[in-house]
Formats: structure tokens, sequence, C-alpha cells
């Protein structure tokens, strides 16, 4: 658990060195992804090859048991390092890792912008409510018109649904008593940002899919991996790791 909170750092840090916040800079989102995806199964195959060999390189040295019985409880041995680190891991570094990765993540956008939204929807009520002529604003409290806007939005999509006539209906009229837009270009920037909502949280939805599939494979790939090493370190305890065949034959050639 604790190298893998160090990787997790360095990840972190190496991760924030090759993304940007500016378009055309930087690698790309799709080269980030995968990216993240192939560190966490090094990760994965690192720590719990540490975990794994330990496991069986510290054990007792067991007298007159089978070899294929000593191979099954190293291998068992290391299946289980890395059982207890995952399960204590997910427990124990949740918090250090969302603290790690949540301050980073506000460092960046700190830098990116000097104010952070209080909603994600707040972007697409600015979308909404941005006027053609900024100097004719008519409204008199433009504040409460942008904390229902959001409460409406929040509400609809959160829901999975999209907004309803009579609300989009309504939120066209308040777009065009605030932008001066007439009746149907307000309808018009309601559709389109309703669209723009929708493909955002669809990738929002495949970015956390493709984040699952990963986490699952470097899972799978760690239990290999200390398992493999578990024996590794147990053939070296006792003094048998250079009579296995396949070994024997490459050190006799």
């Amino acid at each position: 658990m604790a190298l893998t909170l160090v990787l997790l750092s360095f990840g972190a840090g190496m991760g924030f060195a090759v993304i940007s916040p500016w378009g055309n800079s930087g690698a790309s989102a799709t080269t980030f992804e995968i990216g993240t995806g192939l560190y966490f199964i090094v990760m994965a195959m690192i720590s719990s090859a540490v975990g794994g060999y330990l496991a069986g390189r510290l054990r007792t040295k067991w007298i007159g048991i089978h070899t294929t019985e000593v191979l099954f409880r190293d291998t068992a041995h290391g299946f289980l390092a890395w059982a207890a680190a995952s399960v204590l891991g997910a427990v124990l570094l949740a918090s250090p890792a969302s603290s790690l990765i949540g301050a980073a993540s506000s460092g960046a956008t700190h830098v990116a912008a000097n104010s952070v939204q209080s909603s994600p929807m707040d972007g697409y009520v600015d979308a909404l409510l941005r006027p053609d002529n900024p100097s004719s604003q008519s409204q008199q409290n433009p504040s409460d018109a942008r904390a229902e806007m959001v409460r409406l939005f929040s509400t609809s999509f959160h829901n999975g649904n999209d907004l309803s006539s009579g609300d989009r209906s309504y939120v066209a009229k308040v777009v065009s008593a605030r932008t001066g837009l007439s009746q149907q270009d307000a309808e018009k920037r309601v559709n389109d940002v309703a669209v723009q909502i929708k493909s955002d949280l669809d990738k929002a939805r495949k970015a956390a899919m493709q984040l699952a599939i990963w986490l699952t494979l470097s899972l799978f790939i760690g239990a290999f991996s200390g398992a493999l090493a578990a024996t590794e370190g147990g053939g070296l305890r006792d003094g048998t790791w250079s009579k296995h065949p396949f070994r024997a034959g490459t050190i006799n050639r």
C-alpha cells in the first residue's frame, strides 16, 4: 500500500506535467486516458510483485512437503498478500488518494482560472444567459435567474431526462428577456446548450467506464504478479529457484 501511494503520487505529478489547460497543447484526451490505464497496470504489477515476493521470501521453510504443495502455498501467499493489500488499500488509501488528486486538480484549476465554479451547470447557464449586447442588461436580479436556471438544469439532467416542454419554453423566455434575443433564437440557444450538456454527460460516462475497465484489468494483473512473485521468492528462500526445469535448462546452456 505504501508503494502504491508513492507510485500514485508520482503518476499524478507526471500526469499534470503532460496535460495542458490550453487547446492544441499537451497530450490529447485519448492519449492521456490510455496512458493513465497503462500506468495503473504498471503500478499494480510493481506493488503486487514486491508484496508477493516478500510474502514468499520471508516465510518459514517447509520441511517434508511435496514440491507441488510448496508451489501452491507460495502462490496462495502471494495471492492473499495482494487480496489483503487491495481490500485495506481501498479503505485506507481512498482518502489520501482522493485528497492528493483533489488538491492537484484544485491547483491546476486555480492556475487556469482565478475562480472555481460552484456547480458544473454554471458554465452552461453562462452560455444561456450571455447577452448579445453586454451594455444592455435590463434584468434587476441576474443572480436570481442564474440560481433558478442552475437548479432547473441540475434537477432535470440529474434525473437522466431532458428539459420538459414547459421548462424548455420557460427557459427560452428567460434567455430572451435576459439577452435581448428573439424567442426563436433563444429557443435555438436552449436546444444547442441542452445538446452540449448531453454530449458532455455522455463523455463523462464513457470516461468513467474506461477507467473502471482499466482498474479491473490492473487488479487481475496485480493478482497474477503477486502470486508469481511469491513463487520466485519462495524458490530463492528454499534454494530451489535454479532447480526449476525451465531455469535449469537455461542455466545449463
